[in-house]
C-alpha cells in the first residue's frame, strides 16, 4: 500500500485526487490548515499545518512518504522549507506548477521554453513575487536543490463546475444579463484541462518514473472569440465583447496573445488526455443550465 501525502486536497482536483488515491488503495493523508469544513473519505488522515510556518510543515517530515503531492507551493522559500523538511523522507514529489511559468506564444509551448534546472534562484516569500515567478523560482529550487526524484506538472487553467474561481462562470452569467465581456485579444488561443482529468494526471504521474517539467493539457486548443461564441449559443444571446472595459468585466481569460501547451511528452508517456471538445461544450451547458435554475 502507497503510503502518501497530499498538501492541498480539500477542494477542487486536489480533493478528486484524493478521492482516486483512496479507491487505488492508498493510505492517503492530507494536511492543511484546517480552515475548510470538506467531507473526504473516512480513512484519510488528518494533518493540520501552515504551509508558510517552517515549523509547522516539519511535522509532515516526521514520516516517510511513498509519495507527496504538493498543490500549494508558491514560492522559492516554500520549495526550500520542503526540500529541507523531506530530504531522505520521500520516494518520489509531484509539484503542481503552471502554464504561467511561460511567455506568452503563438506556438504550442514545450517543456523547455522554461529551463527550471538552469533559472537563478532568489529566495523570497510569495507576497514578494508574481505568481509566475513564484512558480518558476519554486522548479527551480525543486530541481537544483533535491536528491529525491521531483516531477512538475505544469498545468493551463482547470476548469470544472466546482472551480472556486468561477472564471467560465464569469462568462455565461455575462453574457446571460447581456453584459459586455472586456477581450483584449479574440483570436489569442487558449488550451484547458478539467478539474477530473487534472486529478487523474496526478494519480498517473504519481506512480510512473516520469520526472522532469512534464506539460498537461487536454487535447486541443480553442480561440477566445470561439468560446465565448460556443457559450453565445448555449445561453441563446450574443456575447458583447469589446476591447477595452471596467476591471469588474475584464475576461479572466483574457490574455494579450495565444498561451497553449503542448502535451506530447506525457502522451508519449502513456497518458490519456481527453479532447477538448469533448467536455467543455457540456460543462457549458451544465454552468448555463445551473444558473438559469438559481434564477427561477
Amino acid at each position: 500500500m502507497k503510503k502518501v501525502l497530499v498538501l492541498g486536497g480539500t477542494r477542487f482536483f486536489g480533493k478528486r485526487l484524493v478521492h482516486l488515491l483512496v479507491a487505488a488503495g492508498a493510505d492517503v493523508t492530507v494536511a492543511t490548515r484546517g480552515m475548510t469544513d470538506v467531507e473526504l473519505p473516512p480513512q484519510v488522515k488528518r494533518l493540520t499545518l501552515d504551509r508558510d510556518d517552517p515549523a509547522s510543515l516539519a511535522a509532515a517530515g516526521e514520516q516517510e512518504w511513498d509519495i507527496v503531492y504538493d498543490n500549494i507551493c508558491y514560492s522559492s522559500k516554500n520549495a526550500l522549507e520542503a526540500c529541507d523538511v523531506f530530504r531522505g523522507k520521500v520516494g518520489k514529489y509531484v509539484l503542481t506548477s503552471t502554464l504561467s511559468v511561460y511567455d506568452f506564444s503563438e506556438e504550442g509551448l514545450k517543456e523547455e521554453a522554461f529551463d527550471p534546472y538552469t533559472y537563478d534562484i532568489q529566495p523570497a516569500t510569495r507576497d514578494k513575487v508574481t505568481y509566475q515567478e513564484g512558480k518558476r523560482q519554486a522548479e527551480a529550487v525543486f530541481f537544483q536543490q533535491t536528491e529525491f526524484p521531483v516531477v512538475a506538472v505544469r498545468f493551463p487553467i482547470v476548469l470544472a463546475e466546482d472551480d472556486y474561481t468561477k472564471r467560465l462562470h464569469f462568462h455565461v452569467e455575462h453574457i446571460q444579463e447581456e453584459r459586455p465581456i472586456g477581450i483584449a485579444n479574440p483570436q489569442a488561443i487558449m488550451c484547458f484541462i478539467h478539474a477530473q482529468e487534472a486529478a487523474e494526471f496526478l494519480q498517473w504521474v504519481g506512480a510512473t518514473t516520469l520526472t522532469g517539467p512534464v506539460n498537461a493539457c487536454s487535447h486541443g486548443t480553442i480561440r477566445q472569440q470561439t468560446l465565448m461564441e460556443d457559450i453565445a449559443d448555449v445561453v441563446g444571446k450574443p456575447a458583447q465583447l469589446v476591447a477595452e472595459k471596467d476591471a469588474a468585466d475584464f475576461s479572466p481569460f483574457a490574455f494579450p496573445a495565444s498561451f497553449y501547451m503542448d502535451n506530447e511528452k506525457a502522451a508519449a508517456a502513456g497518458f490519456s488526455f481527453w479532447k477538448l471538445e469533448a467536455w467543455l461544450p457540456k460543462l457549458i451547458q451544465t454552468i448555463s443550465t445551473t444558473k438559469s435554475e438559481h434564477k427561477v
